[in-house]
């Protein structure tokens, strides 16, 4: 595996994700930001944030199977939501532990977390981009 993610001492220990991870391997993956199309482009879970971050999830893990990798080679996650307030936190972590328990990922790897103003189209709540780094 290319990717080892790890809690450093000194850091805070946070459940949801991660702060490190050490790559290894030596081809590397960019996937361009993800919305919550499905294969049709349909949007899913218009208007529920927590849907739509599942969706995002699940779109990274298809475009990572079409290149041979997994969950496991991801070394960081960038997450842009629209209007993001801390009262949206919840949410953000159950459309995080639904997609890890539907795609068995454990742990998440590190990510960042970004408010933005609008994305592509007014139904699309979230986005997220993954770097990934597969032997």
């Amino acid at each position: 595996m290319a990717i080892t993610l790890v809690n450093p001492s000194g850091l805070p220990e946070i459940d949801a994700y991660r702060q490190v991870s050490i790559a290894t391997g030596s081809k590397q993956v960019f996937i361009a930001g993800q919305v919550a199309w499905d294969a049709d482009g349909v949007t899913v879970g218009e208007g529920d944030l927590a849907a739509q971050i599942e969706q995002c999830y699940v779109n990274i893990a298809t475009a990572l199977a079409a290149v041979d990798g997994s969950f496991a080679d991801v070394a960081k996650l960038t997450i842009y939501v629209v209007d993001w307030t801390p009262d949206k936190m919840p949410l953000l972590i159950e459309g995080i532990t639904r997609a890890a328990a539907k795609l068995g990922v454990t742990p998440v790897p590190p990510g960042t977390l970004l408010g933005v103003a609008a994305l592509d189209i007014p139904e699309h709540l979230v986005e997220i981009e993954a770097t990934a780094v597969i032997d």
